[in-house]
Formats: structure tokens, C-alpha cells, sequence
């Protein structure tokens, strides 16, 4: 084994430009693969964390009547809940309402919350602080696309619980910054109590946030979706977009591999002399195919190497850094950050290291099996079989 690997490295480096040429395309396919799966575990759990501090706590508890992805079910979507049920539970009522900045129309969401809450990351103390007969917080992709600024008074027009149409301007007493857009875009937030008043639905909500401390029971006319159910979306979109990047680093591999395994191929029709004089010395030819695979594993560590060298300090400076995303991405309706920090696992590292190692050998031993089949007399003449 011990001579194998001496005799190994020694064909390798002596073969000079062409086995580092095949390091460095198979070292690259080897950052690669840990950078991309890095970035998606850094946005999955920055999404992730994001998602449960701003929006969903530890799950909804949702009217039945109302459907989140349907504006029309807010009409009816509202009920009661009574006071002993809602412990652990911050109340929001959702109504659709319109807004005129600028004498422009724009159709929103106003959402009542409870003013004293904990349980999100909203900043409803400002409400709280708040002079303004109707004070208001918004995200800052609304205040941007309304055109709205702190302190600025808008003109705000809703419907009562009978219908009838009344106005009154609501003051922005706070713009919040959050890389979840589903708490933000389109969306303006006022202490529950205020809405109420306006709406004449008392006591109502459209759903609960939960806190950590909820214990979920049957209710009537309310259906409980768990943290785990919410977050399903972002775990399908995570594992879509690690399946599509996979094709791109099977490529670098692939290609990095292939150029292995025509090395190989080269390598036993160039060195069939060496071959016969092993066989002839007493090796096995079973011995002489291990002697190559070993080269071709070789490949993968010393890429694993070279990898390390200009890999660790960009995984470095990328976790501490991070990757800016473009503004655009920020509109897709998801949690995106606007840098992501990637996070590289052992289990990450572990993984691609065996991966690389396992097919380098594999892709070396095919080629080299054919040794097995040679004649000692006809390898020493030179002569392929």
C-alpha cells in the first residue's frame, strides 16, 4: 500500500502541467459545489429566521372563512374568540381598504394588531407612542412605493361592518425595514383597538399569531396552521433551487472527471513498458490497477488541497461579508435578505469532499481495469491489446 501511494504521487507530479491542470479544474468544481449549497443554507435558515420573527410566530390560527390567498374571503373571513382561548394569541383583524397619497388610489391591507404585543417583530410600540388620532407603521417598500415618509398624514377611506364608506387621515407614525415583504408590501399596520373603533367589529379578528407558549385546542371556526405547515412553501422553493444548482456543479464535476478519465486512458497507452516491467517484477495485475486507480484518487486529493488553499479564506470572508442579493430579489415575495451569509456545515464539507474522492476513484478504475486483461510480453513490446 505504502509503496502504491509512493509510486502514485511520483507518476503524478511527474506527468507536471497536465495533473495540475486536472487539479484545478476538479479543485474549482470542489469550491463551487460548497459555495452554492452554502449560499442556500445561509438564505434557508436567514428565511427561516426572518419569517418566524416577522410574520409567522409559532403558527396561525386563521377564521375559516378566511382564505390568505383569496382578498375576497376578508369580507366575511372575521370572528370571536373568547378571552380564556386566546391566551398566548396576538389578535389581527385585515381589512381592504384604499389610501390617497398625492391624489393618487391605491389599494391596501390595513391590519389591526394589538399595540402591546411580543410576539412579532413589528414595532407596534410606535403606535403605542404615538399622538396621532390614527397612527400608523408601514414597511419601507410601501412607504417607497407610496411615496410616504414619516409623520406624513394620508388620506385613508374604509368600510363598517355595515358598509357604509367612511375617511379620515392616518398618520405614519414609524417605517420599519424588514427582508420579509409579506408583512410590508401593500400594507398598513394601526394599533387593533383604532380598527376596531373605525369597523365596528369589536373584539374580532381575522387570525392569531401564536406565541411560543400557545398550546393549540380544537376552536370552532378556526383552523390552527403550525410553524412547520407556514414555512412549507420556503423549504419547497430551498430544495427546487438546490435541485437546479446541482445540475450546474454535475457539470464542473463531470467535466473535471472526464478529464480524469481521459487521462487515464492516455496514460495506460503511453505507459504500457511500465506496466509489463511492474508485472514482471512480481505485481499482480490486480496490484498494477490498484496503482492506478490510486493515481486517479490522487487527482481528488490534491484538488481537496489546492481547494483549501483559495477556498477557506473566500468561505471566510463570504460567512463574515456576505453576498449581496440585487434589489429585485427583494420583490419576489419571500424572505431575501439583502446580503446572505452563507453557512458551511461539516456535514457539507464531509459530503462533497467523499463525493469528489468516491467518483475520482471510480472514473480512474474503470480505465485501468483493462490492465487486468493485458499480456506481460506484449505490455514490455509495447504492443495495446
Amino acid at each position: 500500500m505504502k509503496l502504491a501511494l509512493h509510486l502514485a504521487y511520483k507518476n503524478l507530479i511527474g506527468s507536471g502541467l497536465r495533473t495540475w491542470l486536472n487539479v484545478a479544474v476538479l479543485s474549482f468544481a470542489y469550491v463551487v459545489i460548497i459555495l452554492y449549497n452554502g449560499m442556500i443554507d445561509g438564505w434557508n435558515q436567514q428565511a427561516k429566521r426572518d419569517s418566524i420573527a416577522w410574520e409567522y410566530g409559532r403558527g396561525h390560527l386563521l377564521h375559516t372563512d378566511y382564505d390568505p390567498y383569496d382578498p375576497f374571503t376578508l369580507q366575511e373571513g372575521h370572528g370571536t374568540l373568547p378571552k380564556d382561548k386566546s391566551q398566548n394569541l396576538t389578535p389581527i383583524l385585515i381589512r381592504q381598504v384604499s389610501i390617497y397619497p398625492q391624489g393618487r388610489m391605491i389599494s391596501v391591507s390595513l391590519k389591526g394588531i394589538a399595540t402591546e404585543q411580543s410576539i412579532l417583530k413589528l414595532p407596534t410600540n410606535l403606535l403605542k407612542q404615538s399622538k396621532a388620532a390614527i397612527p400608523g407603521i408601514v414597511g419601507k417598500r410601501m412607504a417607497t412605493s407610496a411615496n410616504l415618509k414619516e409623520g406624513d398624514q394620508v388620506l385613508l377611506r374604509w368600510r363598517d361592518k355595515n358598509g357604509t364608506f367612511d375617511a379620515a387621515d392616518i398618520t405614519i407614525a414609524g417605517i420599519f425595514d424588514t427582508d420579509v415583504p409579506t408583512v410590508d408590501g401593500g400594507q398598513i399596520w394601526i394599533p387593533i383597538e383604532k380598527l376596531w373603533e373605525m369597523t365596528g367589529f369589536t373584539e374580532h379578528a381575522t387570525m392569531f399569531i401564536a406565541g411560543n407558549a400557545y398550546q393549540h385546542e380544537l376552536q370552532e371556526e378556526w383552523n390552527f396552521r403550525s410553524q412547520e405547515d407556514l414555512l412549507k412553501e420556503l423549504n419547497d422553493i430551498i430544495a427546487m433551487k438546490k435541485i437546479s444548482g446541482s445540475i450546474m456543479y454535475f457539470l464542473l464535476l463531470a467535466i473535471a472527471l472526464l478529464a480524469i478519465f481521459d487521462t487515464q486512458v492516455l496514460s495506460i497507452f503511453r505507459r504500457q513498458k511500465e506496466i509489463g516491467t511492474y508485472i514482471s517484477l512480481g505485481m499482480t495485475r490486480w496490484q498494477v490497477v490498484w496503482l492506478f486507480t490510486i493515481e486517479g484518487s490522487m487527482y481528488s486529493i490534491l484538488a481537496t488541497i489546492l481547494g483549501s488553499i483559495y477556498g477557506v479564506p473566500l468561505f471566510v470572508y463570504l460567512a463574515k461579508k456576505g453576498i449581496g442579493m440585487p434589489v429585485a430579489s427583494q420583490d419576489m415575495g419571500i424572505a431575501v435578505a439583502e446580503r446572505i451569509f452563507p453557512v458551511y456545515g461539516i456535514g457539507l464539507i464531509l459530503s462533497t469532499i467523499v463525493l469528489v474522492v468516491v467518483s475520482a476513484t471510480l472514473v480512474s478504475f474503470l480505465p485501468a481495469r483493462k490492465i487486468a486483461k493485458m499480456d506481460p510480453v506484449d505490455a514490455l513490446k509495447g504492443k495495446l491489446q
